[in-house]
């Protein structure tokens, strides 16, 4: 299990990234464009590197929604490998089966 500190540092990442996400995207945008002319891209590219490092969605750890364990993430279920493995056997996940061959 993750500690607590971990779970709510997370947590305000995913904040940090809902409140820059619009206007980091409408300066990758600017950036990305091929007809932006040189000072305004690098004017962009300035303004995109004052914005806090936290604010990038590539920052945010994927973890299980029930303990916060960040490693073994299955986003379809929105846990860890092992919890769904467990919830699974004791039959709380609903369509999920265990596989015989």
């Amino acid at each position: 299990m993750a500690t607590k500190a971990k779970i709510a540092a997370n947590e305000g990442r995913k904040a940090l990234v809902a409140r820059h996400a619009e206007r980091r995207a409408e300066l990758k945008k600017v950036i990305a464009h091929p007809s932006t002319d040189p000072d305004t891209r690098a004017d962009a590219v300035r303004a995109l590197a004052k914005l806090p490092r936290d604010g990038s969605a590539t920052r945010v750890r994927n973890r299980d929604a029930a303990d916060g364990r960040p490693r073994g993430h299955l986003r379809k279920f929105g846990l860890s490998r092992v919890r769904v493995r467990q919830m699974a056997h004791d039959g709380q996940l609903p369509g999920v089966r265990k596989s015989s061959w």
